[in-house]
């Protein structure tokens, strides 16, 4: 069997990402609420739930492919947990930036800037694994942001900042809609209970 080459991986893990991003975007709705849809969907139209939806399935093909691959394992993940923190800034400047210019947000710019941003997330991963031994030393400071990753990806939808990146722009609520958080009541007591 023929090795995976790094470039195949890539472009076929932005096709994974962009893809399973896109499916995952209405797992909420189509699952009525269920906790893996909370966990891994978006419970809301915030700018936090969209970054949300490319994590796991960026996170899933980084896993496949360090098995596929067999890279050094040390750069691979530095460079992965680079590319990961690739989608909250990306999405975050963009979005911000033209929505500031034009003022008001449009569909298909937003999904040519989730593109954009997986192709950046791989490119940069794969840069960075380049520097091998350089990238290696980075490797404690990596799986700290990873763990920090996870904690915001699994707080931020229950229990969101009340900042404009958490703001559902259609119902002015903040996240998981009923759960007593969004309208203010509960806080995080309610968030808790789901």
């Amino acid at each position: 069997m023929r090795k995976i080459s790094f470039r195949t991986a890539g472009i076929a893990g932005v096709a994974f990402t962009f893809v399973m991003a896109s499916l995952l975007h209405f797992f909420y709705d189509l699952s009525d609420g269920h906790i893996l849809a909370v966990l891994f969907g978006a419970v809301n139209e915030s700018v936090w739930e969209h970054i949300k939806l490319f994590i796991a399935p960026y996170v899933v093909w980084s896993i496949f492919e360090l098995s596929c691959l067999n890279p050094r394992f040390k750069p691979y993940v530095v460079g992965r947990v680079v590319g990961l923190y690739v989608f909250p800034v990306g999405i975050t400047a963009l979005y911000y930036s033209y929505t500031a210019v034009l003022g008001t947000n449009l569909l298909w710019i937003d999904i040519l800037i989730s593109f954009v941003v997986c192709v950046l997330a791989q490119l940069v991963s794969y840069k960075i694994y380049q520097y091998g031994d350089a990238a290696a030393k980075w490797f404690p400071l990596a799986i700290a942001a990873l763990v920090l990753m996870g904690v915001m990806y699994f707080t931020f939808t229950a229990v969101p900042p009340r900042v404009e990146l958490f703001r559902d722009p259609i119902t002015g609520s903040f996240g998981i809609p009923n759960s007593g958080y969004s309208s203010g009541q509960g806080g995080i007591q309610n968030a808790i209970l789901i």
